[in-house]
């Protein structure tokens, strides 16, 4: 029988159910994503770091656990919150449960509870700090509650960066294009299919800490940058938005959620928390050149504000849900960013065209 646990929002709310993963407390910011697949990679996307997950599909591990999906080298979310977890797996690659692999991380999880009532209710007050728990009261955890850090006072992309610069060199199935050219990442947050797609297009990937200055990332010689996605509030980045002021002009750059803000703010514009972010497989946004709508994959929280935008730079992607900025270029500069992820993991890939865009602009610059 398994250990009764409990999800206590920072409002006071409480949602029984069990526990399953590792036992003991986890809090966070309370998220939920419209996802109908891709459970590992969202547990294991960076930009979850200090976030707890609701996914709003009911049914999460049917088809197990496998050594192909991570997005990163660990599990990043701090707890996982679920209406119903499956026992016995059935795929063939699987390597284990999601059970097993939550508790052997050491991240706790909460099953059996009302996913729909909690997604409505962060819908309607906003996302909002909460703690799982299976050995404290309701009025403990909510105690205990109150004495953690704010989310959008914390800095983590310290968090999840590298720990010093790496080649990706990953097993390939087939042939590599030859170089077309070398780009270097910077990780706020890097999720592995960025790198899998543009090292599969021939580019040679290098990614270094987002803690690393803008000579010593010129001084790598590249021919391209790639500003990556990460978690957390970019207003608490002013070092990173210092080494993209100092890149723009020396190299095209493009930016990818987390880098689409830093861009904006290198320029003068300013970020604002939403109510209940955008995370999911199914967000559709327009662009503005052609009119095209696209259905894009989204892990975000903050967004940029558009009638601070300044030095040549324009929107060219809006969500037609809410109407928030969804990607920027420079009208003179090779600057460009999405707010929604071209790597689609999990999601459509129907963007994965915009590598190829960067691809050629870096070419493009090079000649």
């Amino acid at each position: 029988m398994a250990k009764k646990a409990i999800l206590v929002l920072e409002d006071g709310s409480v949602y029984e159910g069990y526990s399953f993963g590792a036992e003991g407390d986890a809090f966070g910011e309370v998220v939920f994503n419209t996802s109908m697949m891709g459970y590992q990679k969202m547990l294991t996307d960076p930009s979850y770091a200090g976030q707890i997950v609701v996914p709003t599909y009911p049914l999460i591990g049917n088809y197990g656990i496998n050594e192909q999906d991570f997005e990163s080298n660990k599990i990043q979310v701090r707890g996982f919150v679920v209406r119903e977890e499956c026992y016995q797996p059935n795929h063939y690659l699987s390597t284990k449960t999601i059970h097993e692999y939550l508790a052997e991380s050491g991240i706790p999880g909460i099953s059996g509870v009302d996913t729909r009532a909690i997604t409505r209710r962060l819908r309607s007050s906003g996302v909002m700090m909460g703690i799982i728990t299976s050995d404290k009261t309701p009025q403990e955890a909510l105690e205990e509650l109150q004495k953690a850090p704010s989310y959008g006072e914390t800095d983590f992309v310290k968090q999840v960066t590298t720990d010093a610069p790496y080649q990706w060199e990953p097993e390939l199935t087939e042939e590599v294009p030859q170089s077309l050219c070398k780009i270097v990442v910077l990780d706020c947050g890097l999720k592995y299919s960025i790198l899998r797609i543009m090292r599969g297009m021939g580019c040679t990937m290098r990614v270094v800490p987002g803690t690393m200055s803008a000579d010593e990332i010129l001084n790598l010689k590249p021919d391209g940058i790639l500003l990556s996605p990460g978690p957390g509030n970019p207003e608490v980045l002013d070092y990173i938005v210092d080494t993209v002021k100092k890149l723009i002009g020396k190299k095209p750059i493009m930016g990818i959620c987390m880098g689409n803000q830093l861009i904006a703010r290198a320029f003068g514009a300013k970020t604002f928390k939403l109510k209940f972010g955008h995370r999911g497989a199914n967000h559709p946004v327009r662009d503005l050149a052609d009119g095209r709508i696209h259905i894009t994959a989204q892990n975000h929280g903050y967004a940029t504000d558009p009638d601070n935008l300044k030095g040549g730079l324009e929107v060219t992607h809006v969500n037609l849900n809410d109407g928030t900025v969804e990607g920027l270029r420079h009208k003179e500069l090779p600057i460009f960013s999405i707010q929604y992820h071209s790597e689609a993991s999990p999601g459509p890939l129907g963007n994965t065209y915009l590598f190829g865009k960067f691809i050629e602009m870096v070419r493009e610059e090079k000649s």
